[in-house]
């Protein structure tokens, strides 16, 4: 097929996955919500500098200046995030007294840059990642935060999958490249692994959506049209088989296999259960991993060395240049100046230490580590409580936290600008119920009773519509006459404007007056 017509057809598909998802209104997700996605698709592909094929740093001292182009439009889209969010009226001290850990992580990290030997890089490189923080807030606080995910992943979806085939089978000069003299596909993006990454985010969406958002209406998201699955999940399928990204295609089994779980009606019905089972099974492979060393059977299952393609050696040699293992070289300052050329002649890398923990470790030293660490069992804490209030979405966030932590075992992206960093402030990041005036769902709102159990309040012409909501919540079926009757049940019974509380007792929700 020319490539010509391989572009119009490319451009066709995209319009029609566009048309499909647009023919109904999305109420609760404003206009800001394309903020966060004009910087996911940016980094989710190429920087702008490489779009306008300016090329790349080569030279250390074109690295430490980076590309100007690139500088300004992050600083551009994170000054409109903050006009954003300083627009809605946040809470901010409920936000950091919510998320302490998350600050406490930020606040050494500025507080490296002192000891750092490019501190205004350094500083630049802060600011930077601080933006992915502002991205995620502007689509936590939209009035349906899930709907707003769902929206930004289903239009990234349909723009880079598309193109990354595109790219791959008419386009090889925009789709191919080369690694230790083997062809390497990127799509879209710049790297193999890039392209699994962005196969791995979208496939868990698209998974979860499938699974747990079979109705409409509700604040997890719209159900999207059957023909986006049969069209976007192949693609998937493909591009991730294409990518040859092991740590990526571990990830989406690990996070497929907590949904299915998850799915089991057992399961549901004690939502604190899928914990439980998370840590069983870490816990069964840690035995099985001293007395059998499985992991070198699974590494070899997915087709790499038992060394990780040379990256045990490598760590060693890291973990030997470190010269203060307690605050480390300061923010992302490890692989600047010498060290950086050291280890391009040494290992042919310059970027990264391909462990997100290493990585940690390496610039922000051991407490660094410490902040990261507590960071992620602060999340699972807060996925925890939500299980019983919301289970869809904190399962969800359990998948993007159980991805994140697995993903850095082989990889480093536990800062800067990347979907990995993004989807790990999302499960982890906790957003006050009611930030906003008049902010309340059709559900209603969040909100914690004398007792200290979360209750789902709802008042008015609302307590009808979120009867029948709740019972879908649960998976129950029931007929409209039934909530009618149940409805009528409350109205006429004297309680003060007919308010309900849907209340959270062992994972279960009950309603009562």
């Amino acid at each position: 097929m020319p490539p010509q017509l391989a572009l119009l057809i490319c451009i066709l598909l995209i319009l029609y996955l566009f048309r499909l998802d647009l023919k109904k209104k999305i109420d609760g997700v404003s206009r800001a919500i394309w903020i966060p996605l004009i910087w996911m698709f940016i980094t989710g592909s190429r920087f702008v500098s490489h779009w306008l094929n300016l090329g790349s740093p080569v030279t250390t001292e074109a690295y430490l200046e980076g590309s100007p182009v690139d500088r300004a439009f992050f600083l551009v889209l994170i000054a409109a995030s903050a006009v954003i969010l300083l627009r809605r009226g946040l809470n901010w001290g409920k936000i950091f007294e919510n998320n302490p850990w998350i600050w406490l992580y930020f606040l050494f990290g500025l507080i490296s840059i002192l000891w750092s030997d490019y501190p205004f890089v350094s500083f630049k490189r802060w600011i930077k990642t601080l933006g992915t923080v502002s991205m995620a807030l502007v689509i936590l606080t939209e009035d349906c935060p899930y709907e707003a995910i769902g929206v930004i992943f289903r239009r990234l979806a349909f723009l880079l999958l598309p193109l990354s085939v595109l790219f791959i089978k008419y386009y090889p000069h925009l789709g191919r490249a080369y690694h230790m003299g083997k062809p390497m596909f990127t799509g879209v993006t710049t790297q193999k692994n890039s392209l699994g990454v962005i196969c791995l985010i979208f496939g868990i969406y698209f998974c979860w959506s499938l699974l747990f958002n079979l109705r409409e209406g509700t604040e997890l998201g719209r159900q999207p049209h059957l023909s986006i699955y049969l069209i976007l999940l192949p693609m998937i399928a493909w591009l991730l088989y294409m990518a040859n990204s092991a740590t990526s295609l571990a990830c989406m089994v690990v996070a497929i296999c907590i949904l299915l779980v998850g799915r089991l009606p057992a399961v549901a019905r004690e939502p604190r259960r899928i914990l439980t089972l998370c840590i069983a099974c870490v816990a069964l492979f840690g035995i099985m991993e001293f007395f059998f060393d499985v992991k070198d059977t699974i590494i070899t299952m997915l087709g790499r060395r038992p060394d990780l393609t040379t990256r045990v050696p490598m760590w060693e040699d890291l973990l030997a240049m470190v010269k203060n293992p307690i605050v480390g070289y300061g923010w992302e300052s490890f692989w600047l100046g010498d060290r950086q050329q050291i280890l391009i002649e040494t290992w042919g890398l310059a970027h990264n230490a391909h462990n997100g923990y290493l990585e940690t470790y390496l610039n922000l030293g051991l407490i660094g580590l410490f902040f990261l660490l507590g960071w992620i069992v602060f999340g699972l804490g807060k996925v925890s409580r939500h299980l019983g209030i919301d289970y869809p979405a904190a399962l969800l966030r359990l998948c993007f936290i159980a991805v994140v932590v697995l993903y850095n075992w082989t990889e480093a992206t536990l800062c800067g600008v990347n979907y990995i960093w993004m989807v790990f402030i999302l499960g982890t990041i906790e957003v006050p119920g009611n930030t906003r005036p008049n902010r309340s769902s059709e559900r209603g709102w969040i909100e914690q009773g004398d007792d200290g159990k979360d209750r789902l309040q709802l008042h008015g012409q609302r307590l009808r519509n979120g009867i029948m909501q709740t019972y879908q919540l649960l998976g129950l079926r029931v007929r409209r006459r039934v909530v009618f009757h149940r409805f009528m049940r409350f109205r006429n019974s004297g309680t003060t404007k007919d308010e309900i509380k849907i209340v959270t007792i062992s994972g279960r929700m009950q309603l009562c007056r």
